[in-house]
């Protein structure tokens, strides 16, 4: 009995400490911590591992094809894993992950190499919106947009799935978010090439380049490595609209550095500076008055751009390209490369400005045209508009048109005179006016033929005349005076009579002649009134006065008087 009783014991107290030993174990390993397991068995859904505990952990076998880790995985291999459950509540087994042990230990990675800024290796596994998921030991990672590239990138498909280096920029473990930049690797690594390059080259040094990229204000370069930029008042001492009409991208130029910003490090190139300026000493090459050969270079609607000499061009102003033709495109006198005689007008060599004159070099026309016509002369014209005020006309024989205003088409001087005329009418006229200075030719038709109004150059007020009735109107008639009918006056109603019950227009009839009083002649005007009235009353006082002056007839009346002048032109009569 005593012996049974002693083996018991010894059998409890080796239970015991087994029993003790696996809680200790069991103290060992906490949940929420990673631990050492080795690989039991490979299955076709599951690895299974020992961990040391009571069980076995079963991990699907998806976690381990994430990162292609299956491949290498065999039987005894050591991996750590993620313990989230030492036994569960429904199998009572130990439950770990692969996949959250590389998780956790991506985040330790990822927390150093923020502290540290240290670059880490990752794939771009796809897109999402505003960036890309980045896949960093298994840890998922935010790259923005704007963070991929230096520049703009229109095709993300050779960076997608590919090795990448990133940079950590931002990281928040309490929502477990973590941002990282592409753009801060390639920024770093081309700073250290630019301070590489930078260290070799100089202000004033001149360098090959090759064209990167055109832009409408200039061209970026590529300095074996470094951009440099070059404007476009940079390219050439001409006028250069587009970059594009001297470059073309891949073209390897040679450039000058004409500045090294110390502080943003930026590099600016010239290709104009490697040659000399050709606006110093300018007035010594060209003299203002002169004429020098040139080539035209560009037609545009204000003028043409001549070339003097290799990056040296002037400007002739519209204005300036022809004698007579004044509102038609430069294109229809000169064209693109054609190469003329300039004459410099002007030279100003602050604003880097030449002004030239195409003109000047041709024969001016208005001092042949003063040679051939005198004003006075009558030529042969030809219309070519009509304006509400007046006819435009060719003049024969000549590239000149002149003008000719309705008031000098007729001596009545009226619009209605315009009517008569339509485009591509050949007329005779006379020149009137040539004004040089302000280029303009004055023609008249009216001038062709005696002005009517000669008339009464030898006429006075109060002179009296006889008129022939023309046209009988409302307020008043329309009569002709001497033999030119073109010379029309009109009598008005008030004074066709000297009584008011008289003046009526109804009783003249076209063709009759009427002696009437000259009024208001104003011979610098041209202008001249006509009365019937006035005559009335001056025959009135001429009777009054020749009848009544004898002492018998001494307060008569004018009845009295009248009476015995037709009582004396009666007797006259029938003797």
């Amino acid at each position: 009995m005593e012996l049974e009783t002693d083996v018991s014991k010894k059998n409890k107290t080796k239970e015991f400490e087994n029993l003790l030993n696996e809680d200790f174990k069991k103290r060992e390993f906490k949940e929420g911590k990673i631990i050492k397991a080795t690989v039991s068995e490979i299955g076709k859904k599951f690895i299974f591992v020992e961990t040391g505990l009571k069980s076995e952990g079963s991990i699907p076998i998806e976690e381990f094809k994430i990162s292609k880790e299956l491949e290498k995985l065999k039987v005894g291999s050591k991996i750590d894993v993620y313990l989230e459950k030492i036994e569960s509540y429904r199998t009572g087994e130990i439950v770990v992950s692969r996949e959250k042990a590389k998780r956790m230990g991506s985040w330790e990675k990822m927390t150093k190499a923020f502290e540290n800024q240290k670059e880490v290796e990752g794939i771009i596994t796809n897109k999402v919106k505003g960036g890309f998921i980045v896949n960093i030991d298994s840890c998922l990672c935010f790259l923005p947009g704007s963070q991929v590239d230096t520049k703009p990138i229109k095709n993300m498909d050779s960076l997608m799935n590919t090795s990448q280096k990133f940079l950590c920029v931002k990281l928040d473990k309490s929502r477990g978010n973590i941002v990282v930049s592409r753009k801060a690797v390639l920024s770093k690594s081309r700073d250290k090439e630019l301070a590489n390059i930078l260290s070799k080259i100089k202000e004033g040094d001149i360098v090959n380049a090759q064209v990167k990229s055109i832009l409408d204000w200039g061209a970026f370069l590529d300095l074996n490595g470094a951009d440099a930029l070059l404007h476009v008042t940079d390219l050439s001492y001409s006028r250069v609209d587009k970059p594009s009409s001297l470059l073309s991208v891949g073209q390897t130029i040679k450039a000058k550095i004409i500045k090294i910003d110390p502080e943003t490090k930026r590099i600016s190139c010239g290709v104009k500076q490697m040659h000399p300026d050709p606006y110093e000493n300018l007035e010594k090459k060209y003299e203002v008055g002169k004429i020098y050969d040139g080539t035209v270079t560009k037609i545009v609607d204000y003028g043409a751009f001549v070339k003097l000499q290799e990056g040296l061009e002037g400007l002739v102003h519209q204005s300036s390209l022809s004698w007579t033709k004044k509102n038609i495109h430069p294109s229809k006198i000169l064209s693109s490369s054609q190469k003329i005689k300039v004459k410099v007008i002007e030279l100003d060599t602050e604003k880097r400005r030449i002004s030239l004159s195409y003109k000047d070099t041709l024969e001016n026309p208005w001092t042949a045209f003063t040679k051939k016509y005198e004003v006075g002369s009558i030529v042969n014209t030809k219309v070519k508009n009509i304006a509400d005020f007046a006819l435009f006309v060719s003049i024969e024989n000549s590239e000149f048109d002149g003008m000719i205003h309705y008031k000098d088409i007729s001596w009545q001087e009226t619009e209605e005179s315009l009517k008569k005329y339509k485009k591509n009418d050949t007329i005779k006229a006379k020149l009137l006016e040539i004004d040089l200075e302000k280029e303009k030719i004055r023609l008249g038709i009216k001038q062709l033929d005696k002005d009517p109004f000669d008339f009464f150059l030898k006429k006075e007020n109060n002179e009296i005349i006889t008129a022939t009735v023309m046209e009988v109107l409302k307020n008043g008639i329309k009569v002709s005076v001497g033999n030119d009918k073109n010379l029309l006056l009109t009598i008005k109603k008030n004074q066709l009579a000297k009584e008011i019950e008289d003046c009526r227009p109804e009783i003249f009839t076209k063709g009759n002649k009427v002696d009437c009083m000259i009024v208001d002649l104003d011979k610098e005007k041209r202008k001249a009134s006509l009365s019937i009235k006035e005559l009335e009353k001056y025959n009135e006082k001429i009777a009054i006065e020749k009848y009544g002056k004898d002492g018998s007839s001494s307060g008569a009346v004018l009845g009295d008087i009248l009476g015995k002048v037709f009582k004396s032109k009666k007797k006259k009569e029938k003797k």
